[in-house]
């Protein structure tokens, strides 16, 4: 294993790492606390949630449906990355945060393995999985930069909404809106993980892949994009005439359970609290019991899409500078957004001024938007 220094690269085609070095100070500082607590003096890091957490937005994928091509070692000693031989040198020149040692393997080499040798400690590193709710706990206070970093994709997600769902038209394809979608998000530098369309013939999917079908009528779009390591949510509905009193009436009762759901969230509350919260609210607003089993509800955001999807056995608790996305849906109505709980309350992230809204317990949500 050989270790790297940061290659040289043209200005103008030079990409820096995100991070922001106070960020990373006091990620550490949480990290050293977890081993302080567990007795051990290195943690190895494989997920790509905890990566891009803890490297401050760094890019340590190729596909984005396979593995890291890095693992980082936390010891006491300092931070050590290890990646393969073939991607070493964008990560020196791009990913690459200050005070971290870069270390490389053969391509065909065990990445883990030889992560975890790299340390100073006599023992075996912590693994993930054996701190899985400390390392979440972590996570769960976004820092100043990564605020910044999540509130800038927000809105430009929503814009990008906006933009590509007003210029819809009936005879649009789901695939000719997603694939609308997909170009501006990739474009803004970030990676479309999730794209959703249901035209009006396929209103009754949850969690709708686009077809060829027609838009129709009324549909819905959902995009999750990451960027920096971090993951906005967001949900809008479009119409193409007036809509029926029954589907104007279940918009506005998803949007009063959402209501609910954000009420509840507040600084201290456990998940599992919200959770039944939730419940409560369905049956408050009209769509009986058993719609909170049709589909998962959200919950915490930021460097996983949900991290974690809320169900009646996670107890964390819910602390300010988290962000959240929920989604409430019934039967042919959701709605999403992603907000950060702040000292003045919920803010929404995923917000365009332009899209038509209207004031939902003293907080403006979106409506359909009637083209």
């Amino acid at each position: 294993m050989t270790q790297t220094t940061t290659a040289a690269v043209p200005a103008q085609e030079a990409r820096q790492a995100p991070g922001s070095r106070a960020d990373r100070d006091i990620k550490r500082s949480r990290v050293l606390d977890i081993l302080d607590a567990a007795g051990r003096d290195s943690l190895l890091l494989t997920s790509n949630t905890a990566l891009a957490w803890y490297l401050d937005g760094s890019r340590v994928h190729i596909s984005l449906a396979g593995d890291p091509i890095a693992a980082l070692l936390v010891d006491r000693d300092g931070d050590h990355l290890v990646t393969f031989n073939n991607e070493a040198e964008r990560i020196a020149a791009e990913e690459l945060p200050p005070q971290v040692n870069l270390h490389t393997v053969p391509w065909h080499g065990n990445l883990h393995q030889a992560a975890a040798a790299v340390g100073s400690g006599s023992r075996p590193p912590l693994a993930e999985s054996d701190v899985a709710t400390e390392l979440r706990a972590a996570r769960q206070q976004l820092l100043p930069a990564e605020t910044a970093r999540y509130s800038l994709l927000g809105a430009e997600l929503a814009g990008i909404m906006t933009d590509v769902l007003s210029s819809a038209r009936p005879d649009t394809t789901e695939f000719g809106l997603v694939s609308a979608l997909a170009s501006r998000v990739v474009a803004a530098g970030a990676e479309p993980l999730v794209l959703l369309c249901n035209g009006s013939s396929r209103s009754t999917f949850r969690h709708p892949l686009a077809t060829h079908a027609p838009l129709g009528r009324r549909a819905m779009a959902v995009v999750c994009a990451r960027r920096d390591g971090m993951i906005a949510n967001i949900t809008r509905w479009i119409r193409f005439d007036a809509g029926t009193p029954e589907e104007r009436d279940a918009e506005a009762r998803i949007a009063a359970v959402e209501a609910d759901i954000f009420d509840a969230t507040v600084p201290g509350a456990r998940l599992d609290s919200i959770f039944a919260e939730i419940q409560a609210a369905y049956v408050r607003h009209g769509f009986g019991t058993d719609q909170w089993e049709q589909h998962h509800q959200g919950g915490p955001a930021g460097y996983a899409g949900r991290d974690p999807r809320v169900t009646p056995a996670v107890t964390d608790t819910v602390v300010l500078d988290q962000a959240f996305t929920w989604n409430p849906s019934g039967p042919g109505v959701k709605i999403e957004d992603t907000v950060q709980l702040t000292e003045a309350g919920l803010r929404v992230l995923t917000v365009d001024p332009r899209w038509p809204a209207s004031a939902v317990n003293g907080l403006d949500r979106p409506v359909t938007l009637q083209l």
